[in-house]
């Protein structure tokens, strides 16, 4: 059964869709994914409160959650907080994105959309750094204050360089640049964009190092029917966009370590239909890129403004690479929520290409419940080694989509078997505190490393929406079970009490336990009163 509370004056997607409705005196909200499967939703404009008229913390004040939460081990922290450190009373925050520094882990920022009120629909780039890992970020400030900005998506290139990627009102897009983590930025840089942009970096140490691709989606766009663009300096300059008929819309770009540019998405609004497109030579800075593409089924259909998001996506297609060297190096993983048939509303499916995405695997569900329950907000990312990480939300019951929890589960084996999924963050109301619009968001976002992933997400444990950082560690010992879940259960150790199993520290940094026998060095022998805590 597919609930949701009742419609007030909302904003679809990234936009507000309106209809003029003669005799009506004003402006009626259109409610999102109602135009007919495989043709576009109708022109989307803009009703926002002016920041001038933006009141100032009239919001009701939060009902003092703490800034971070834990559940089984794992530890959700808050993002979009105060100089204190502590949250912001009235503000909400959604739609966040990461980037992680590739040359040193501990540098990361998450930039997300901010409402400095949620009496407002009126939204900015929300933007915080973290030097230590995530364990606390700093809030200086939204980028451009006043200007409006939505859809943020972050991403670090080869070098350690972040950029930021932000839609303006008029669904133009500007680019950031920050050398320093998040800490400091440059921009905006106009970069072409439309609604629902996403982009990818080369970062292998081919001709194409440093390459920028960029795909949006068809909703209004400025470009009619171009949606791709590519910097081959740096995001310096944009080629002009380029036409993907059909469009591969609310999904995501990977590069493959060859060079090999992929995206994937919704087939130009066919919501049981879906799209990879393949360049070989987008590499080349001396030709326009050409495509190759291929329609699949994911088993179910695209799902918009319905159950636990009203009035925004229930899950972005995911799409990423294999990039080991072994026999499934190029290997394509592919995971979105769908609307399977039957009565159930929503699952996690999960589809490989071994052939460079001409073919598809049957789609294998990830989630294991036999409920007609949601499992919405997929999202995915793959590790150096080949192990794909996916999270999601999962509802308590078909009956109530709104009520759910962070989940987590991972393959070793290039998607051929799953974890057993764990439950990472307590439950929250998805509909509390909507910010001028029935949605949290759009999307997640995550990246993976050797021992774990990083997640970027929004829950309303402040009866609010606020962004939190997570870090899911993986699995160390080969137990089948996260070592975060390990370690809440005792079957770990974490003798520095830094919520990092030991494991996982060693696996990242061999030289804190130097003679090799398994434990950190500076606890071989029991800590002193108020001893130091290690850096993961």
């Amino acid at each position: 059964m597919k609930t949701q509370p009742p419609l007030r004056l909302v904003a679809a997607l990234s936009a507000t869709a309106f209809l003029i409705v003669p005799g009506s005196g004003g402006l009626l909200a259109e409610e999102p994914g109602t135009a007919e499967e495989g043709t576009r939703p109708s022109a989307l404009e803009y009703l926002d409160d002016p920041p001038a008229t933006v009141p100032p913390r009239l919001a009701p004040p939060k009902t003092g959650g703490p800034a971070e939460v834990e559940h089984q081990g794992f530890v959700s922290i808050q993002v979009n907080v105060g100089p204190d450190g502590l949250n912001i009373p009235g503000d909400a925050a959604n739609e966040p994105s990461i980037a992680v520094d590739p040359l040193d882990a501990r540098r990361m920022a998450i930039g997300w959309r901010q409402f400095d009120t949620v009496l407002s629909n009126f939204r900015q780039a929300g933007r915080a750094w973290t030097t230590d890992r995530g364990h606390s970020w700093t809030f200086p400030g939204v980028f451009t204050p006043g200007v409006f900005r939505s859809d943020p998506v972050l991403e670090a290139d080869g070098d350690g360089r972040f950029y930021y990627y932000s839609l303006r009102e008029n669904l133009l897009c500007d680019f950031f640049f920050s050398p320093d983590g998040g800490q400091s930025w440059a921009g905006p840089h106009y970069a072409y964009g439309g609604d629902k942009q996403w982009f990818a970096i080369d970062r292998t140490d081919g001709p194409g190092r440093g390459n920028i691709y960029v795909s949006w989606s068809l909703a209004s766009n400025p470009w009619g029917e171009r949606v791709f663009i590519r910097s081959t300096d740096g995001g310096q300059t944009f080629s002009y966009p380029e036409v993907l008929r059909p469009a591969p819309i609310w999904g995501t770009l990977t590069v493959d370590e060859d060079g090999v540019l992929y995206l994937a998405g919704n087939a130009s609004f066919n919501y049981n239909i879906f799209v990879v497109y393949r360049s070989l030579d987008a590499w080349d800075a001396g030709v326009e890129p050409t495509f190759d593409s291929f329609s699949l089924s994911l088993g179910g259909r695209h799902s918009v403004g319905t159950g636990p998001n009203p009035v925004g996506l229930l899950g972005q297609v995911w799409l990423d690479v294999n990039r080991t060297d072994g026999p499934d190096r190029g290997h394509l993983y592919l995971v979105s929520s769908v609307d399977p048939p039957g009565g159930d509303p929503q699952d996690v499916h999960f589809l490989r290409s071994t052939d460079m995405g001409e073919t598809w695997s049957t789609p294998v569900r990830v989630n294991t419940d036999d409920r007609d329950a949601w499992q919405w907000f997929a999202t995915m990312s793959t590790s150096p080694d080949g192990r794909i990480d996916v999270v999601w939300v999962e509802s308590v019951t078909g009956d109530e989509p709104n009520i759910g929890a962070l989940t987590y589960a991972f393959s070793t084996d290039g998607g051929d078997t799953w974890s057993v999924p764990v439950t990472v963050s307590p439950t929250f109301n998805s509909w509390r505190g909507f910010p001028g619009q029935n949605k949290l968001g759009d999307y997640y976002d995550m990246t993976s490393d050797a021992t774990g992933a990083d997640v970027a997400w929004a829950a309303t444990f402040n009866d609010e929406q606020d962004v939190y950082y997570l870090r899911l560690w993986a699995d160390c010992d080969g137990n089948g079970a996260s070592d975060a879940y390990d370690m809440w259960l005792g079957r770990v150790r974490d003798l520095d009490g830094n919520r990092t199993p030991d494991t996982c520290q060693i696996a990242e940094d061999p030289s804190i336990d130097s003679d090799g026998d398994g434990i950190i060095d500076a606890f071989r022998t029991p800590p002193r009163s108020g001893g130091g805590r290690v850096a993961p």
